[in-house]
């Protein structure tokens, strides 16, 4: 998201810095047009110090690491704590992201929470956290992103990581009939509805970046298949790794609440036209 919501940002006459905890980090940084500063995540200080600083925080950064994902909120936690202590009382904006909930049966709307039980419950606590702030002073506002945030330059999301599987196995899969819906926006629609928040979300608010609301595993696979020349069919869960469990849970998710709040439309081309446009072929 980092790639591009820097470029939204700039051409809107913001000026960013940006963390950067390599070389190679901040020349990308720079080369965007974006100064920086030197740090990690687990850097509290530098995070609370550059928070309060600066005059709006966008928080993209996650740990992805699903072989102990209970850490990796946990991690996020502290961030979100450390930039929040750093913007009471200020009225800046902050603005951090999470995923759109699961929700049986119909479409997740910006109301609704994921299960306190389950994965996506503990970074639903982290974003309450963040939300709390807007009762101490902060412009706080949490942007969900669907499970596929696609476009030129997605090489580590979901769907690129079932073209992957898909090549190592010799066919792009889905569970069961694969009827169960994933949602998806575009990266650069997904960067505009971030500097919208930015600008102008309420405090408080909760903001869904949807721009296909719900489109079933079987289709992206199917395209998947079409993109890289493989059969597409029906797979044993086990086989897509952690993508498994999601893969088998229907999910779709509606943004109407974030249009009407601040008017953001998506304008990008879905994520089924950017797999057949080859994004997914490498």
């Amino acid at each position: 998201m980092g790639s591009a919501v820097v470029p939204e940002l700039i051409a809107a006459g913001h000026e960013v810095v940006g963390l950067a905890r390599s070389d190679a980090s901040a020349l990308k940084l720079e080369a965007a047009g974006a100064s920086t500063v030197r740090g990690g995540l687990d850097d509290l200080k530098v995070l609370q110090d550059a928070g309060r600083s600066a005059d709006a925080v966008v928080h993209l950064a996650f740990r992805h690491d699903f072989s102990d994902f209970a850490a990796a909120v946990a991690g996020d936690a502290e961030v979100v704590a450390a930039i929040g202590e750093g913007l009471k009382g200020t009225g800046k904006a902050f603005v951090v992201t999470s995923g759109t909930p699961s929700v049986p049966g119909r479409f997740a709307t910006e109301q609704d929470k994921a299960a306190a039980d389950s994965m996506a419950g503990g970074r639903e606590a982290v974003s309450d956290a963040v939300l709390a702030l807007a009762g101490q002073g902060v412009r706080a506002s949490v942007v969900r992103l669907p499970r596929s945030v696609h476009g030129d330059g997605d090489a580590h999301g979901f769907v690129a990581r079932l073209a992957g599987i898909a090549v190592e196995n010799g066919v792009a899969g889905y569970v069961g009939d694969g009827s169960a819906r994933w949602p998806a926006v575009h990266v650069r629609d997904a960067a505009h509805l971030y500097r919208l928040a930015v600008e102008s979300a309420p405090a408080g608010s909760v903001l869904h970046a949807v721009g296909d609301a719900g489109i079933p595993l079987r289709e992206i696979a199917e395209a998947l298949g079409r993109s890289l020349g493989l059969p597409a069919g029906p797979v044993d869960a086990g086989s897509l790794g952690f993508l498994g469990a999601l893969a088998s849970i229907d999910q779709p998710a509606t943004a109407a609440l974030t249009h009407s709040i601040l008017g953001w439309e998506p304008r990008h081309t879905g994520l089924i036209a950017d797999i057949d446009a080859g994004f997914y072929r490498s």
